[in-house]
């Protein structure tokens, strides 16, 4: 094992909350993901890495090796399983939550009351199922990858399961937000493996990142 430290980490919202916790750690991506096609990028440390990869595969990335360190969203941990991995930081970055939506004309609220069985679109099929077996409510689960909102209004689901940070998508497809399921932000993933052979330069960045966290 080489003494090189990748981390994982996804485009968009992940990899720009993660910017000042590495700068903080003195670590500076010298690389842009929006103009360079590269998935490897250089840092400014000979001996950190930075690659991006799909936001669900961070926990794969890291569990099996090919990243010492990652961030990942608490719904991907929780949707995908955390096995195998040290979880030592939640960086309270990316902050969301995953909510119920429904067409605004949908009464979900009589709907659940009177047993009704509901169809629901997600890409979140463990989240939801634990959630609303609690509730004792039944549903029928729909797996979808994108665009969740398309559901309710063509009619192929009652209600959705999502991702929701500002809900203006939710309002600009004439949807409402029925139900905090929880809140979610972004968790700092190292491999068990790569703590204890490379202890020293793991246990200073996430040192420098819990630092960063509380000064926030």
């Amino acid at each position: 094992m080489s003494s090189m430290i990748t981390l994982a980490l996804s485009k968009g919202r992940i990899f720009d909350d993660s910017l000042p916790l590495l700068k903080a750690a003195g670590i500076e991506v010298l690389d842009d993901p929006d103009t360079s096609r590269k998935l490897i990028l250089a840092t400014n440390r000979p001996d950190v890495r930075v690659i991006l990869v799909r936001a669900t595969d961070v926990p794969t990335y890291v569990q099996y090796g090919g990243a010492d360190l990652g961030v990942v969203g608490k719904d991907t941990l929780l949707e995908s399983g955390s096995e195998g991995l040290y979880q030592p930081l939640d960086l309270q970055i990316a902050r969301c939550r995953i909510s119920v939506a429904v067409r605004s004309g949908f009464d979900y609220a009589a709907a659940v009351r009177q047993g009704s069985r509901l169809t629901v679109a997600t890409k979140y099929l463990a989240i939801s199922r634990e959630f609303f077996a609690a509730k004792g409510v039944h549903v029928d689960l729909i797996k979808l990858y994108g665009s969740m909102e398309l559901a309710p209004l063509t009619g192929l689901a009652d209600a959705i399961v999502d991702l929701v940070s500002t809900g203006s998508t939710l309002k600009a497809n004439n949807l409402v937000e029925v139900e905090r399921i929880m809140d979610i932000s972004a968790r700092l993933v190292v491999n068990q493996a790569a703590l204890k052979l490379k202890q020293a330069p793991i246990r200073t960045i996430i040192d420098a990142f819990a630092k960063a966290v509380a000064q926030r």
